[in-house]
């Protein structure tokens, strides 16, 4: 274990599942991720290796075949494999989100029907807000399902769906006008639905097509995704929690497990970004010492280090709130905010340690050079944080009389 991003009162059952993970990502991912980055190729061999290691129900109850660990260890093993590749701990995000609202808000028939599939990986999940148009403003979702008998009919197109093409159980955010009379507010008029699938793209059901992989800067392998639906029927008792209406709290409840998600991984990413900075700062040699020895290099590792440090606290701050039952929307703001911020710049000043050899592909920080900025913008951006954290602090400090 690195000095670093040390988590104090870990159980040794969680210390465990992170020595495991830990030696899984250095031993089969760090060794073959940037090869299979630059071919985009989806690790379907380091997928199946997670499945055997019990990942993909880490979070899911026992009862229901799941290992029944906290958000915290979630997050913790996020960081730890998106150390090693950040598009790998993206293809368990979208499944533990899903997993999570099925928990959560599902119904008793929905939980037993998918959270055991889903524990043991046979089940993959994605979730759908964002649009073409939509941006940040999920109240402008224009994608539709109405009511026939006791089928609701889906139509409209869903942009940025990560595991778009592996998944095979997507909640998708649409608005139903059904019982919500008009003026109703936008945000209590939507509804999330449990849409089945094969694996794959084109046609995968009837009225629903994935037309195919969004080619992408960086986070390559994980397949990103729009979605269109034509018709789409689905049965009534896949409305998530069996209420419409209650869509847009089901997903916000799922983005803030996401935004905890998200920071662990600009945690993972930042780590790996410092290891091979620190890592070749001893081994490049200019004016005849390594260049570590060099206060200005020294002076970067510092606050590299620092930031590394700064982050994993909160991310592990936001972890266990959410994990006490309390509100976390603040905190959960904070460290996303923080932690992706920070991943950017710790990776850019290993960008930098390295010199002209950053620029070339056989060096693995040119790859966390173009997927840092991912980071910035998935779970929502700087931007959408900052009015969070701006409203909880204002309720939080609000002047009285």
């Amino acid at each position: 274990m690195t000095r670093l991003a040390q988590t104090e009162g870990l159980t040794d059952i969680q210390q465990e599942i992170l020595s495991t993970v830990r030696d899984f990502v250095d031993k089969e991912i760090i060794p073959v991720a940037t090869g299979l980055e630059h071919r985009d190729e989806y690790p379907s061999q380091i997928v199946e290796g997670l499945k055997e290691l019990g990942v993909f129900g880490l979070m899911i109850p026992e009862e229901y075949g799941g290992l029944g660990e906290s958000l915290l260890t979630y997050a913790l093993t996020v960081e730890e494999i998106a150390r090693g590749w950040m598009s790998v701990s993206g293809i368990i995000n979208t499944h533990f989100i899903v997993a999570y609202m099925l928990k959560q808000h599902g119904t008793q028939e929905q939980k037993d029907y998918f959270l055991p599939k889903m524990a043991a990986g046979e089940i993959r999940g994605a979730f759908s807000m964002s649009e073409p148009a939509l941006g940040s403003d999920v109240s402008a979702i224009s994608s539709k399902g109405v009511r026939d008998g006791d089928e609701y009919v889906l139509n409209g197109q869903k942009m940025w769906l990560t595991n778009g093409g592996s998944s095979t159980l997507v909640a998708v955010l649409c608005r139903t006008d059904e019982g919500h009379p008009e003026g109703t507010a936008p945000h209590k008029s939507m509804t999330t639905f449990l849409v089945e699938k094969e694996a794959g793209f084109g046609e995968v059901r009837p009225g629903l097509t994935i037309p195919g992989k969004i080619d992408k800067m960086g986070y390559k392998g994980v397949d990103t995704t729009e979605l269109i639906m034509d018709g789409l029927r689905i049965p009534a008792d896949r409305v998530l929690g069996g209420e419409t209406g209650r869509g847009f709290y089901h997903m916000m409840d799922g983005v803030e497990v996401g935004r905890v998600n998200v920071a662990a991984r600009g945690c993972g990413v930042a780590q790996r970004a410092f290891e091979l900075g620190v890592s070749y700062a001893q081994q490049r040699h200019t004016f005849g010492k390594p260049i570590a020895q060099h206060q200005a290099i020294q002076f970067k590792l510092a606050e590299m280090a620092t930031k590394v440090e700064a982050a994993h606290a909160m991310m592990v701050n936001a972890a266990r709130k959410k994990d006490s039952g309390q509100r976390n929307d603040l905190e959960a703001g904070m460290a996303k905010y923080l932690a992706s911020e920070y991943c950017k710049e710790v990776v850019e000043d290993a960008f930098r340690i390295h010199g002209g050899y950053g620029f070339s592909k056989e060096y693995e920080i040119e790859r966390l050079y173009r997927e840092a900025p991912m980071l910035l913008i998935g779970e929502g951006t700087a931007e959408i944080q900052k009015m969070i954290i701006g409203r909880r602090l204002l309720e939080e400090y609000r002047i009285q009389g």
